[in-house]
């Protein structure tokens, strides 16, 4: 057997620094429960940087990119095998880059769009400098009152985000976003993918 008589109890932790070690390791849970495990698993967000991060579109909740058709439509099928044809997407439109920029005054707000068909698809990133903004990244069908729209993605005091999008129907889609700092802001948006055009309404 081991003789433990020997040991130095002055090297063991005391009590008050096993209570200190233990409330750290709580906190640290408590920190991984509210900034992760809540946004990814159940799309509960109360820091905000679960939204930041990506990890609100894990849960499936409302902040997913892709229409809830969109996302069933590409669940695997166990009774119907995939054909290698829908391993390609086509496009009539030739691919194409782009970039602009808009500089919002304290208070406004503006949009950049892209005209885009059905199934159009592009890849896109935005970034505000000067300060966080609030958007809505949403679409108008064509020959629509200004007052008719659809909204895909809001969010507020970003300073910048990056996402794939389908266009659902033919018309123009984009984004607006609104300058709520005391001074000016510049919002820069970089999109590839296909689609006619992208421009200031």
């Amino acid at each position: 057997m081991t003789d433990i008589t020997h040991i130095n109890r002055r090297a063991l932790p005391s009590v008050a620094q096993l209570l200190k070690a233990t409330l750290l390791a709580l906190a640290v849970a408590i920190g991984i429960l509210l900034t992760a495990v809540l946004p990814a698993e159940y799309g509960i967000d109360p820091t905000g940087i679960g939204q930041r991060l990506g990890l609100t579109a894990l849960s499936g909740g409302e902040t997913s990119l892709l229409p809830q058709t969109e996302a069933a439509a590409v669940e695997p099928s166990i009774t119907a095998p995939v054909s290698v044809l829908d391993a390609v997407w086509k496009s009539t439109v030739a691919y194409r880059n782009d970039e602009l920029s808009v500089t919002l005054a304290p208070g406004e707000g503006a949009e950049i769009k892209a005209l885009m068909k059905t199934g159009d698809r592009f890849f896109f990133t935005w970034s505000a400098a000067g300060g966080a903004v609030n958007f809505d990244m949403h679409g108008e069908k064509l020959n629509t009152t200004s007052d008719e729209f659809t909204s895909f993605w809001k969010g507020r005091n970003q300073t910048t985000d990056n996402g794939a999008f389908e266009a659902p129907f033919n018309g123009t889609h984009g984004w607006y976003w609104r300058n709520k700092n005391s001074g000016p802001v510049t919002v820069t948006v970089r999109t590839s993918g296909y689609y006619e055009k992208l421009y200031r309404p």
